[in-house]
Order: C-alpha cells, then sequence, then structure tokens
C-alpha cells in the first residue's frame, strides 16, 4: 500500500513539473511567438485560405462568440446525421446498428460539449468509422474550442483597453495543430509500445483459461485514448473505459493516462501567468486549484485504502482497501486519486467503477464536479475560476470601501449580474434536473412511464443511493464530465434528452458569461495600480477566492448530499 501512496504522489509531482514548460509554450503559442513546431504554419494557411477564414482579422467578444455557436451547431448537426446512419456506413466489422433519435442527440452533445457522458456501450453502440470519424474528431474540436475560449479571455486582460481579442479561428486551429495533435502522436506510441490495440478488424474468437470461447472486441483503441484524456474529453472506446484491459493495459499506461487528462489544464493556468507575464496571479490560482484537489483526494484515498467497515466487521481483511468494483491490476489508492482527478478536471473517464466507491468518495467526486474549477476541463476550468475571481473582488472592494478592481479594470454592476447568473446556473440546473428524476422515481407517473419505457427499471438502487445516482447523473451532464455511478436505465427517452439539454446549457452558458465580462471589462478604461490598488495575486486574496467557492457551493449543494452520500455515511454505521 506504501507503494501505491509513492505512486500517487510521483505521478502529481511529474504532472506539475511538465506542465510548467507546457505552459510557456502554450502562451507563446497564442502571442504568435516563434516555437519548435512553426513548420506546421504552412498547413494551417492552407487550411484557413481552402475554408475562407481570415485568421488575421481581430474581432470582438461578440463575433468571437459568434463563430464558437455557429461551428458548434454544425458538428451537431453532422455527429447527430452520422450516429443515426452509422449502421448503413463502412468501416463497421461488427454490424453495430445505427442510433435512435434521442440517444444519437445525446451522444452527438455529449461529445460536442467535452462531457463525453455514454448512455451506449463503446464497443457495441458505434462502428470504428464513428469512433474516429464522430466522436475522435468530437474529442479534437470540442478540447480546442474550450481552450480557444480561454484565450480569448486571457487576451482580455492585457493592461490596455480595446474590442480586439484575437481571432477564434486562429486560437482553435493552433490549439489542435501545435498542442493536442502533438501530444496525441506521443502519447499514442506509448500506448501502442503497451500493447494497446491499433486495427481495423473486428472481434477475435479467444480461448481463455478455463476453456470458454469468447468473442474481443478490438479496434484502432491507441488513436482514440490519447485525445480522450489530454482533451479531458473521458469518453471511452469500450463500455467500462480504462478499466477495460484493451484501454488501460498496464499500471504504466494507468500512470501515462493520469498525467495525459491532468497535464493541459494545468499548463493553461502557467499559460496565463506566462502570457500576461503575471506569474503571481497564475501561481495565486493554481494554488488555490491544488488546495481544493487535495482537500478532495486525501481524504478520498484514505477511504479506499481504509476499505469498507461492513466488510470488516463481518471479519473479513480489507488489507487491500475498498476493492469491490477496482481493477486488481491497479489497487485502490491510484483509483480513489484518478477518481477525483477526473472529477475535478472534467474529464469523466474512470478505471474504477465510482457506484461502488465508499459514501463520502463518492460525495468528493460529486464536490469535484459541483465546484468545477479546481484545474477543471480545457479552458474551462480556468473560466469557472474567472467568475469566482470576479465575485471575490466585488466583494472584497465592498469590505475595504473602493470600487472594485481587477488587473486596472473596474468591476461595475454589468459584470456582477452576469457572474452571479452564471455561478447560479450551475446548482440550477443539477438541482433541478435531480428534483425533477426524483418525483419520476417516486412516482408511477404516466410521463414517468413514457420516458422511462419500464417504470420498475429506472434505478438499481433505492434509499440514499439511489438519489445519489440521480444526483450524480445530473451534477456530471453539468460539470460536462462524462463519468457515472451508473445503476440507472440511462438509455430512454428521459434521460438522453434531460441530461442532453443540461449538458447544453453548462457547457455554453458558462463560456458565453466569462468570455461577455472580459470583453466588457476590455474595453473600460485601464487604471494604472496604485497604492491603494486590490492585490489580486496573494494569498490573502487566493483564500477570498477559496471562502467564495467554498460557501457557493456548500449553500447550494450540502442539503443534496445530506439527503445522499452523507445519510448513506451514517447509515453505515
Amino acid at each position: 500500500m506504501h507503494t501505491e501512496i509513492i505512486g500517487v504522489v510521483a505521478t502529481f509531482i511529474a504532472t506539475v513539473l511538465l506542465a510548467i514548460p507546457l505552459g510557456k509554450y502554450i502562451a507563446k503559442v497564442f502571442a504568435g511567438e516563434r516555437t519548435m513546431l512553426d513548420f506546421l504554419a504552412p498547413a494551417e494557411r492552407f487550411f484557413f485560405r481552402v475554408s475562407g477564414i481570415d485568421a488575421t482579422r481581430e474581432m470582438d467578444w461578440k463575433e468571437n462568440l459568434l463563430a464558437l455557436l455557429t461551428i458548434n451547431f454544425v458538428w451537431f448537426l453532422y455527429a447527430m446525421v452520422i450516429l443515426m446512419i452509422q449502421g448503413s456506413l463502412p468501416l463497421n466489422p461488427d454490424h453495430n446498428p445505427s442510433m435512435s433519435p434521442d440517444l444519437a442527440f445525446n451522444t452527438a452533445i455529449s461529445f460536442l460539449v467535452n462531457c463525453n457522458l455514454q448512455d451506449y456501450s463503446g464497443e457495441t453502440g458505434v462502428s470504428y468509422f464513428t469512433q474516429i470519424g464522430v466522436l475522435m474528431f468530437l474529442q479534437f474540436v470540442s478540447a480546442a474550442t474550450g481552450v480557444a475560449a480561454l484565450a480569448v479571455v486571457i487576451n482580455a486582460m492585457k493592461e490596455r483597453t480595446t474590442d480586439k481579442l484575437g481571432n477564434f479561428y486562429n486560437y482553435f486551429v493552433k490549439t489542435i495543430t501545435r498542442i493536442l495533435l502533438p501530444l496525441s502522436v506521443i502519447v499514442a506510441v506509448i500506448f501502442l509500445l503497451n500493447g494497446m490495440p491499433m486495427t481495423w478488424e473486428g472481434k477475435d474468437t479467444i480461448t481463455t483459461l478455463q476453456g470458454d470461447t469468447v468473442q474481443v472486441s478490438r479496434g484502432p483503441v491507441a488513436a482514440f485514448v490519447p485525445i480522450k484524456h489530454l482533451g479531458t474529453n473521458g469518453g471511452g472506446f469500450f463500455g467500462v473505459n480504462s478499466a477495460h484491459p484493451l484501454e488501460n493495459p498496464n499500471y504504466l499506461t494507468c500512470i501515462i493516462e493520469l498525467m495525459a487528462q491532468s497535464l493541459l489544464p494545468m499548463a493553461l493556468v502557467f499559460a496565463l501567468g506566462y502570457y500576461l507575464k503575471r506569474r503571481k496571479l497564475a501561481v495565486m490560482i493554481f494554488s488555490v486549484m491544488t488546495i481544493g484537489f487535495l482537500l478532495l483526494t486525501i481524504p478520498t484515498i484514505m477511504l479506499e485504502v481504509k476499505g469498507n467497515p461492513m466488510i470488516t466487521h463481518m471479519g473479513v481483511d480489507t488489507y487491500s482497501g475498498a476493492m469491490e468494483g477496482k481493477e486488481v491490476r491497479f489497487g485502490a489508492a491510484i483509483s480513489a486519486y484518478w477518481s477525483i482527478l477526473t472529477t475535478v478536471i472534467s474529464t469523466g473517464s474512470v478505471n474504477a467503477m465510482h457506484d461502488s466507491f465508499m459514501p463520502l468518495s463518492g460525495m468528493n467526486q460529486m464536490l469535484g464536479m459541483m465546484v468545477n474549477c479546481f484545474y477543471g476541463g480545457k479552458g474551462v476550468g480556468i473560466l469557472n475560476f474567472y467568475i469566482f475571481i470576479i465575485i471575490a473582488v466585488f466583494i472584497s472592494g465592498l469590505m475595504v470601501g473602493r470600487t472594485p478592481e481587477f488587473l486596472g479594470k473596474k468591476i461595475e454592476a454589468r459584470e456582477m449580474k452576469i457572474a452571479i447568473l452564471i455561478a447560479l446556473l450551475h446548482p440550477f440546473l443539477i438541482l433541478v434536473g435531480t428534483a425533477l428524476s426524483s418525483y419520476f422515481a417516486a412516482h408511477d407517473t404516466a410521463m414517468g412511464w413514457w420516458f422511462s419505457g419500464k417504470a420498475s427499471g429506472w434505478l438499481s438502487n433505492g434509499g440514499y443511493h439511489g438519489f445519489s445516482q440521480m444526483l450524480y447523473q445530473y451534477t456530471s451532464s453539468s460539470a460536462n464530465n462524462g463519468s457515472g455511478f451508473e445503476g440507472l436505465s440511462d438509455n430512454n427517452p428521459f434521460w438522453n434528452i434531460t441530461a442532453g439539454i443540461v449538458m447544453i446549457l453548462g457547457r455554453f452558458l458558462p463560456i458565453i458569461g466569462p468570455v461577455a465580462i472580459a470583453g466588457i471589462l476590455a474595453k473600460k478604461k485601464y487604471i494604472p495600480e496604485s497604492a491603494g490598488t486590490l492585490q489580486t495575486d496573494t494569498a490573502t486574496f487566493g483564500l477570498m477566492v477559496f471562502g467564495v467557492i467554498f460557501i457557493i457551493a456548500a449553500l447550494a449543494f450540502f442539503p443534496s448530499l445530506a439527503l445522499g452520500p452523507i445519510a448513506e455515511h451514517f447509515s453505515m454505521h
């Protein structure tokens, strides 16, 4: 067990050490400075010339948002059409059928918004054509969308007055060509060398050690998995995601997948500091995020390593930890670390069954998504944190009797209204969705029967844990995470449609809000710092931001958590 803990610590430290120079490189990409991958510029120019896009034209915040939303709508239509006709398309050796309209709606939105909630099983639900041509494609472009939106916001934070905030298409394409694609190639080679499949052949027939003959799915897995993690997407090629031996063959690939999914969210924080030449601000943001992450991670590892007290009470030795739902290849400690890392950065990939974790571990997983800004997903993690900074600056300014300012721009009523609406949107989507599903679970209504198709199969568990399963579903959807407690009969119109709506609103409104605030602030007169200026790069202000995050999360979510995982925890004792 000590070895497992050392593995966790070493993984985290190695990721941070790699993220710092990568952040400096990303800042150079954003700023248009020379980098080692400048040889890709002709390919980028060719793409822009063919598509008729002028990537050198500066856009204001409204134009950048319009470009972002328009191109995402086109991808949604493309994905939904392909999913509904995939059974008739090539590269389908296992003859997987086309999706129903409601499942195609859910899946297209899920991958478009970087959530990757999967109401289908990967190896039986989609063809190779769909895996590569739709899902893997969306994993690249959804990640690049978040990073490009962040680049627009960071550009707006510069010390000047302007309405020109760069070009979304320029940031978007360079994110793919200069960051995501090169890293994906490196990670894919490591996976190939460790036995991850890369083939267009269908199922293979093997004979097990027991003498049974089974069909084993394969496919272009090594190409798919790198961007699944580097893009904080999380969609599994196989139904059980990274618990599958072909999607995560050994302990080394487990560590690489952990580092891959957290590398860019961390690096983007440092990129902010290098780009704005405000490294102390980046350190403050990263420190607050890391403290929040560790406050969720350490208790979860302790809970899972300790084991289930009910099993211990039965006289069964739990020296290996709470191993139900976990892979023996990895162990309790690294699985616990993965479960928190994947929920705070909105990747949503799993190497163990979250439904089988201890109740308070499940609560910590949900808290990571409810807060949704401790590292966070590609770009949007910092955008969510930006909202809390704006609120904290406003409150701090009122406390000291000064007009609130952030980076030389006054925070006024308009920006605060947007920030508060975005901060309250997340709990609103989660709690309304959970309340609606709880009503249908408790009442055998005609609508509930039509939505679910079978009222008796709504949940695999009743009571506190059943409530947690529904709460987790909407928390994961609103946070664009995609992991699940499972236990739901989720492939039916109710879950597909309601979760799809939550995913759309939970993705694009939290992007629109920060971009709008940043654009409004960028146009305001820049006020140089003075002796009376509120310092936003100090430990004191970091504590203020952390307090704002804690209070909003506690007030919004504690009652629902008390009805689910907290009540389940006390019922075990």
